[in-house]
């Protein structure tokens, strides 16, 4: 029998309550279960508003990668961003949620969650290459879970592309500018139960999306920008309900003015691993 935590994103993974975030009632989304994550897809954007995955890095398994890039067949290949969008182009089928994060438990279990995360509702279009920032970026998940060894390594982890208005159009979608990723834990902080921690990032690709005319360029020099901001920002910036995770932002309240005015003056800008607040 399947563990009850191998189908979905599980809310109770870190010991206490963490749901799904969800954007507003009027937003239609598409929910989209994996082992052990969850996506929730805007039909219209054909890009995910949400990913939801829990980390057991205690049981992690170090496996080779293998899945190949698949439509999800329970939805229309229309509300999905498909290969159409990354042919002969220099962008990347970026992974959402990481193809190494759900890929705990048993060899079997771990291989099969690692190939479930080569679906093109888990993709969105990021510029290729890698540089430092970028780099940092796929390794945060990774520095959180060193610094959360004390509970058992466990992370639930949130990620997505900001869906922006003014994200420029290509190829039938709009090519977001920036992308965000919660991680959460539990603390004990000395008390008989665990509270909540969490840390909020943003990636910013903006100087590396250059669309003219439905064509993309993308510049030669240039540099994805990785700042540590308040969760609530990322709220406001989403339109994602957030719940509990904008009270268990460890990175100091910055004052209550709203994220598009306050912008990257409120917000941490990352050149290393040692850069990241967490407490």
């Amino acid at each position: 029998m399947a563990d009850e935590t191998f189908d979905a994103y599980d809310e109770r993974f870190l010991g206490i309550p963490l749901p799904l975030p969800r954007p507003s009632a009027a937003r239609e989304v598409r929910l989209l279960t994996y082992p052990r994550f969850t996506i929730l897809l805007e039909p219209q954007r054909r890009l995910a508003v949400v990913t939801a995955v829990n980390i057991d890095g205690a049981t992690l398994q170090d496996l080779p990668r293998t899945g190949e890039w698949e439509l999800d067949p329970r939805i229309p290949a229309t509300e999905q961003a498909g290969p159409a969008v990354y042919a002969s182009n220099d962008l990347d089928r970026g992974h959402l949620v990481r193809r190494r994060d759900p890929g705990w438990g048993t060899a079997a279990q771990a291989r099969e969650a690692t190939e479930a995360t080569f679906v093109y509702p888990n993709a969105a279009p990021q510029a290729s290459g890698f540089n430092q920032s970028k780099e940092l970026w796929l390794g945060l998940e990774d520095h959180v879970l060193e610094f959360a060894d004390t509970t058992d390594e466990r992370l639930s982890v949130f990620t997505a592309p900001v869906l922006a208005d003014d994200d420029p159009p290509y190829r039938g979608i709009r090519i977001p500018r920036r992308f965000f990723k919660v991680a959460a834990w539990a603390t004990q902080d000395g008390g008989s139960s665990p509270g909540l921690a969490a840390a909020g990032f943003l990636l910013d690709q903006s100087e590396l999306i250059d669309v003219t005319q439905g064509a993309l360029a993308v510049p030669s020099l240039g540099a994805f920008r990785t700042f540590q901001v308040p969760i609530a920002d990322i709220e406001a910036l989403t339109g994602v309900d957030l719940g509990g995770l904008v009270d268990a932002d460890v990175m100091p309240r910055v004052g209550a003015a709203d994220a598009a005015v306050r912008g990257e003056d409120a917000w941490r800008p990352l050149r290393a691993p040692e850069d990241v607040y967490l407490g």
